[in-house]
């Protein structure tokens, strides 16, 4: 038996799953989504570059905000490879190994995520109750305390979880669903009594994503409760549009996970195809939307990402007359 269970849990290899039924039109599907990644990686890239070389930028919400940047980022990176490098080449195996990897951090930058949406949420708090304090409460030293325990929270909670993967035999299928390595539907590929997985994954995910689906509202109860206590109306109006950009953010991470909990639930008659379409857009939707609502819903990151572009255009046009200049007069 132990033999068996060494050759299932490191030679095994699975093969993920593009969108079935539509195989032949791989390299029309893949266009989109490789826009949709383009997109992903330059925005959150711009807003991350912008941060860091605008000082007026250096305050605790876009340090939160670069956070976010960094959790899509790597919400992409894991995902890029085996989904275009299925669409593109039906390059459909991947190893155990490189499993485990995938599904560890595609969890941990989901988990992340949402544990910097309620971070932010706490940064609306405290500058909308106490702006006179905010810059004393939320320091650089704390922010830096805030981005360590979000990374070693979801770390702890989700390494048991994904190692007590390596303890399972695979003697069935080893097709997973979807374009990734998705926990749930690799465990249940297992012949293995999985009671232990499911109780920690439960455990893991009740402690990451419960916890914080609670506070966030919570958060936002105490939010209105400020606002609502504020006298002039101006400054009410002001106060709530400092949050719109976060109500968004919020709402594009539920939306895609709640729609594929929904057509899990409810729609198993629905083609594979819908399934796997949605599961491969859920992951990208965030990354995706997160930076354009920033762009366009907050004046400073807005303002910031105009002048760069424009700096970068004007330097360019100096280069080029430099270059018309000298090959005239040559």
């Amino acid at each position: 038996m132990s033999n068996f269970q060494n050759i299932t849990s490191s030679s095994i290899i699975f093969l993920l799953t593009g969108v079935p039924g539509l195989e032949a039109f791989h390299s029309w599907i893949s266009i989109p989504f490789c826009f949709l990644y383009v997109t992903a990686l330059s925005r959150n890239s711009l807003i991350l570059f912008v941060i860091v070389i605008q000082p007026s930028l250096h305050e605790p919400m876009y340090y939160f905000l670069s956070m976010l940047s960094t959790t899509d980022l790597g919400l992409s990176v894991y995902t890029l490879v085996t989904m275009l490098g299925i669409f593109w080449f039906n390059a459909r195996e991947i190893s155990f190994t490189a499993c485990l990897s995938q599904m560890f951090f595609v969890k941990l930058f989901t988990v992340m995520e949402l544990s910097v949406l309620l971070a932010m949420a706490f940064d609306r708090f405290v500058a909308i109750s106490n702006p006179i304090r905010y810059a004393t409460i939320l320091t650089d030293s704390r922010i830096i305390q805030f981005g360590v325990a979000i990374v070693i929270k979801g770390t702890l909670m989700l390494t048991p979880m994904v190692a007590l993967l390596m303890r399972l035999s695979f003697c069935r299928s080893h097709v997973p669903h979807y374009s990734y390595c998705f926990h749930p539907h690799v465990m249940k590929l297992s012949c293995t009594d999985t009671r232990i997985n499911n109780a920690v994954g439960l455990t893991a995910m009740t402690s990451t994503v419960g916890v914080d689906s609670i506070l966030i509202p919570l958060s936002y109860v105490l939010i209105i409760k400020t606002i609502l206590s504020i006298t002039s109306p101006e400054e009410r109006k002001k106060a709530f549009s400092t949050c719109i950009s976060h109500i968004g953010a919020i709402a594009i991470f539920y939306i895609p996970l709640i729609s594929l909990s929904f057509v899990h639930r409810f729609g198993k008659q629905a083609p594979a195809y819908v399934h796997c379409m949605i599961a491969n857009t859920y992951l990208l939707i965030p990354p995706v939307m997160n930076p354009i609502i920033y762009s366009v819903k907050t004046k400073q990151i807005r303002r910031a990402v105009i002048k760069i572009l424009h700096s970068k255009g004007t330097e360019n046009h100096r280069i080029l007359e430099t270059v018309y200049v000298r090959s005239y007069y040559q």
